[in-house]
C-alpha cells in the first residue's frame, strides 16, 4: 500500500497524483477527501510510468477543484508552497514553503536494480517527504504550478516536481470526453539533459535522440532509426521530451504526424500515423 496525496481537478470527481501512489491504469484505491470521514473507491482511468502521473475518478460531486496555474512562465527565486500528507496521515494536510531553485532538470533514478530518468523536472527546496508524492506546487496566488514527485535521499532541501503544463492537454481531455486514449509514436527517445548520462560524446543543440524504436510500434518500418534526431514535429520544434508530449497529448489515435529529421547532417521528414500506447 501507497500513501500519497491529490490535486482535485474538476467538481464531479477527477483527482490528479502520482503513479506510483494510485497504482497503473485499471487499478483501485481509496481516497479521503479533506473534512469528510467517507472513504471513496477511486479507479485508475489514466496513467502514465515514464512521467509517473495518473488520473483517478471518485463518484462524488460538488467538489472545489484546484486552480491551474501555468509551469511554463515560473522564475527562478520565486516563493513555492508544497502540500501534502507528508510521512502519513498523522501529519495530513501540511504546507511547507521554499522557492523555486531550478527548472528544466534530469535526475536518474535507481529502481529493481534498473535505471531510469525524469526529465524537465522543477526543483524546488520546499520541503517534500514520502506521502507529498502526487500533492501540490503552489505558487504565491495559490495555483498549482508542478505535481510533487520525487525527493533525493541523500541531499536536505531538494525536491522536484512535475509541471503543471505537461499534463493540462490530458486533464482537458478527460474532463470534457470522461477518458482519454494515449497516441504515440512508439520510440524510446532523450533530449540533451540526458543524453549526457548515456553518452558522454554525444553533443546536438536541439531537437530528442532516438534511442530505440519499438517493434510494435507507430514508427517502426516508417524510416526512423536509432541514432536518428528528431527535431520537429508537425511545425512544433522540439528542445525538451516534454515539447513532443504535450503535442502527442493532443493527437487521436490514427492521427498522421510529420517528423522531421536529422541524421548525420541530413534533414528530411518522415510521415507517420499515430498508434495506440
Amino acid at each position: 500500500m501507497s500513501l500519497g496525496s491529490g490535486i482535485i481537478i474538476s467538481d464531479n470527481g477527477y483527482i490528479l497524483t502520482n503513479e506510483h501512489v494510485s497504482g497503473s491504469k485499471y487499478s483501485k484505491c481509496y481516497v479521503n477527501v479533506e473534512g469528510e470521514n467517507t472513504e471513496y473507491q477511486g479507479k485508475v482511468i489514466w496513467s502514465d510510468s515514464d512521467i509517473d502521473l495518473s488520473i483517478i475518478k471518485i463518484e462524488k460531486l460538488g467538489l472545489t477543484p484546484a486552480n491551474l496555474g501555468n509551469s511554463d512562465k515560473i522564475r527562478i527565486g520565486s516563493p513555492v508552497y508544497a502540500i501534502g500528507n507528508p510521512i502519513g496521515v498523522e501529519f495530513e494536510r501540511t504546507v511547507t514553503g521554499g522557492i523555486i531553485s531550478a527548472v528544466d532538470r534530469t535526475i536518474k533514478i535507481k529502481e529493481n536494480e534498473e535505471y531510469s530518468y525524469m526529465e524537465d523536472l522543477i526543483q524546488t527546496d520546499a520541503g517534500i517527504n514520502s506521502g507529498n508524492s502526487g500533492g501540490p506546487l503552489v505558487n504565491k496566488n495559490g495555483e498549482v504550478i508542478g505535481i510533487n514527485t520525487v525527493k533525493i535521499e541523500e541531499a536536505e532541501g531538494i525536491g522536484f516536481s512535475i509541471p503543471i503544463n505537461l499534463v493540462k492537454p490530458i486533464i482537458e481531455r478527460i474532463k470534457s470526453e470522461g477518458d482519454f486514449t494515449e497516441a504515440s509514436i512508439g520510440i524510446y527517445a532523450y533530449d540533451k539533459e540526458v543524453i549526457q548520462y548515456l553518452n558522454e560524446n554525444l553533443k546536438f543543440d536541439y531537437g530528442i535522440y532516438v534511442v530505440s524504436v519499438k517493434p510494435e510500434g507507430a514508427a517502426y518500418g516508417k524510416g526512423l532509426l536509432v541514432g536518428d534526431i528528431i527535431t520537429k514535429i508537425d511545425n512544433v520544434e522540439l528542445n525538451k521530451m516534454s515539447d513532443l508530449r504535450k503535442y502527442i497529448y493532443t493527437k487521436n489515435v490514427g492521427d498522421r504526424v510529420m517528423l522531421m529529421i536529422n541524421r548525420n547532417g541530413r534533414n528530411f521528414g518522415i510521415e507517420i500515423d499515430l498508434g495506440k500506447k
